[in-house]
C-alpha cells in the first residue's frame, strides 16, 4: 500500500497503485517483453533507449528461461551501456546512490552504506559491487528471482523498511517522466550533505504544485570547501582516514612500498581516490573518524 496519501501529487502514484512485474512459468511473449521492458526503465533510470542500445544476447537467454529475472538485471547492470549512463562520468558516489535506486529500489540509508561500498568497489572493482548488490540477502527478499526491482521505499513493505528511505529517495527520484541523466544538477551526488550530517532528507515534489521543480540546482556560489575544521557543504565537517598503497610513478624504481594515510573531509574523498588511480595506486581502506 501507498505510504501517503499525496501519492498523485508527489508523483509516485504510478508505483503504489501498481503490483510489481513478475515473470510467471505460464508468461506469454507479450509478458516477457514487458518483464523486459520494466528491467530496462527501472535498471537503466527511465530512459529512452534505442534498439540498437539493448542487450540482444541477455533478452534472448531470457525469453528462452536460461536465464532468470534476476540474472538479466545483473547482466544490465555490468553492461557498458550501464557504465556509460552512470559509471565512467560520475562522481563516485552518484554512482553509489544510483546502484541503490535501481538495484534495490532504495536510497542509501546512511554513510556507512556509501563507505563500504567505497571500499569494496576499491578492492574488487565496478562487478563485485554490483554483484553485492544483486546476491544481498536484501534483494533476494525482496525480489527474489523473478521480480523486477522497483522502488520499495513508496510504499509498505514491511521488509527492512527504514523511515529516513522515503524521504531520500525523493532526492533520487525526480517524477515519473524523468530520467536519471536528465536533471539539472547533473552527475553530482544528491545526498552527500544529508548522509554525512546523520539527517533526514526534505521531500520535495517533482514537478509542478509548491515548490515543485525538476530539480534544484546548487544556489551560486554555494561550493563546499575543503578544510579539516569543517566545510560550508557539512557544519563541522566529516573526517576519513584513506590509506592508500605505495604508488610508483614513471622513473621510480618499482620496490616494495609501506603504504600511506591521509585524512580527508568527506567532499575529497572522489577527486582523491582519482588522483590515487591516474597515478598508477591503490586504495587500501576508508575509514570513517
Amino acid at each position: 500500500m501507498a505510504i501517503t496519501t499525496a501519492a498523485s501529487r508527489l508523483g509516485t502514484s504510478a508505483f503504489s497503485d501498481a503490483a510489481p512485474v513478475e515473470l510467471r512459468p505460464n508468461a506469454t511473449p507479450g509478458d516477457i517483453e514487458a518483464v523486459i521492458l520494466a528491467v530496462y526503465q527501472q535498471v537503466l533510470g527511465n530512459p529512452h533507449l534505442l534498439n540498437s542500445e539493448r542487450l540482444v544476447i541477455a533478452e534472448s537467454l531470457l525469453r528462452d528461461r536460461k536465464i532468470t529475472v534476476q540474472e538479466f538485471v545483473r547482466q544490465v547492470a555490468k553492461s557498458d551501456l550501464y557504465k556509460q549512463k552512470f559509471f565512467y562520468n560520475n562522481f563516485q558516489s552518484r554512482t553509489i546512490e544510483l546502484n541503490y535506486k535501481h538495484l534495490l529500489g532504495r536510497a542509501p540509508y546512511d554513510q556507512s552504506e556509501i563507505t563500504a561500498h567505497m571500499n569494496l568497489y576499491q578492492s574488487k572493482g565496478f562487478e563485485a559491487d554490483i554483484d553485492s548488490h544483486i546476491d544481498s540477502p536484501e534483494y533476494q527478499t525482496s525480489f527474489g528471482e523473478n521480480i523486477v526491482p522497483y522502488y520499495r521505499d513508496f510504499v509498505t513493505t514491511g521488509v527492512g523498511q527504514r523511515s529516513v528511505g522515503f524521504p531520500r529517495l525523493f532526492q533520487l527520484y525526480r517524477g515519473y517522466a524523468n530520467s536519471d541523466r536528465a536533471q539539472l544538477i547533473g552527475n553530482t551526488p544528491r545526498l552527500v550533505k544529508d548522509l554525512a550530517r546523520n539527517t533526514a532528507s526534505a521531500v520535495v515534489p517533482p514537478s509542478g504544485g509548491a515548490g515543485g521543480f525538476a530539480f534544484l540546482p546548487a544556489m551560486k556560489g554555494d561550493a563546499s570547501f575543503s578544510a579539516f575544521g569543517g566545510s560550508k557543504a557539512f557544519g563541522s565537517g566529516r573526517l576519513f582516514r584513506v590509506e592508500v598503497a605505495g604508488i610508483s610513478r614513471p622513473g621510480y624504481p618499482k620496490v616494495r612500498r609501506v603504504n600511506k594515510a591521509v585524512i580527508i573531509p568527506y567532499e575529497e574523498l572522489t577527486p582523491h581516490m582519482q588522483r590515487v588511480q591516474r597515478q598508477g595506486g591503490k586504495i587500501a581502506s576508508i575509514i570513517p573518524l
